[in-house]
Order: structure tokens, then C-alpha cells, then sequence
């Protein structure tokens, strides 16, 4: 009757944008400062939901991912960390505890000519003297 009006809570999840869930995992956003949370992999979009500020999420519909870039050493059997080139916002990186069964699951949604290694230390060394020596030369 005349009780209390209810609050929203200002902690209340966002609404999911897949509509089929494939994988939820553990996992780290390094989008800005690192946040660990889950992330979830569905029909419409790849998302992370921070664990404890539900307003701070990622979701990214697979209609705006351009690339997806994992970083892999020793011949696949470590994947530290991969990210998705978006068209819009750039690179988004995360990581979380089993890389390969996520990966796998993107690979469903996403061509696989599309999901791509990143450079290596020595490649991004080789890449930036070559631009030097280059830049040396012209100028």
C-alpha cells in the first residue's frame, strides 16, 4: 500500500544481444585497465560482462569484426591472448583460461581467412628497422 517505492537496481545486467549461447568461460578484458568477468560467445555477438560493475561489458556484434588476431607461441600450445579488430572501435583484447575452445567457437560465426595470428617480437623489430631504413633512404 504506502510502502517503500522500489529503486532500480543500479547494479542490474545488461540485456544479452545473442539469443543462443555456444560458450561462457572465465575471462580477462584488457580494454582499458584489465577487468575480469565472463565471456560469452552466441549467435549475434561475442560479449564480456565485468563481475563486478555490470555497467562495464563488451559486446561486440560479429557484423563489426573486421579481423581476429590471437597471439600464439611455442606451435599453438600457448595462446596468452587474442583480440578482435572491430570497424569501428579498433582492437579489443582479452584473454581468458581455455583460448583454443573460445577461438573455436569464434570460428563458427567468423570466416576463418579472418582469424589470423599476430606478429611475433622479432617481426614487429623487423617490420619498424625496415621503416627506418626505408624512411632514411626517401628523406
Amino acid at each position: 500500500m504506502f510502502g517503500k517505492k522500489k529503486k532500480k537496481n543500479k547494479y542490474e545486467r545488461v540485456k544479452s544481444m545473442n539469443t543462443k549461447v555456444d560458450l561462457v568461460i572465465r575471462g580477462t578484458s584488457h580494454v582499458g585497465m584489465n577487468s575480469y568477468g565472463e565471456i560469452m560467445v552466441g549467435d549475434q555477438a561475442f560479449e564480456f560482462y565485468d563481475e563486478r560493475n555490470p555497467n562495464n561489458y563488451v559486446q561486440i556484434p560479429w557484423k563489426e569484426v573486421d579481423l581476429v588476431v590471437a597471439s600464439i607461441y611455442f606451435k599453438g600450445k600457448w595462446i596468452p591472448r587474442y583480440g578482435f579488430q572491430t570497424k569501428k572501435n579498433g582492437m579489443l583484447n582479452f584473454s581468458s583460461k581455455d583460448p583454443k575452445k573460445v577461438l573455436r567457437a569464434v570460428r563458427v560465426y567468423i570466416e576463418p581467412d579472418h582469424i589470423v595470428r599476430s606478429l611475433t617480437f622479432f617481426q614487429v623489430l623487423k617490420r619498424g628497422l625496415k621503416a627506418m631504413v626505408s624512411k632514411k633512404d626517401n628523406g
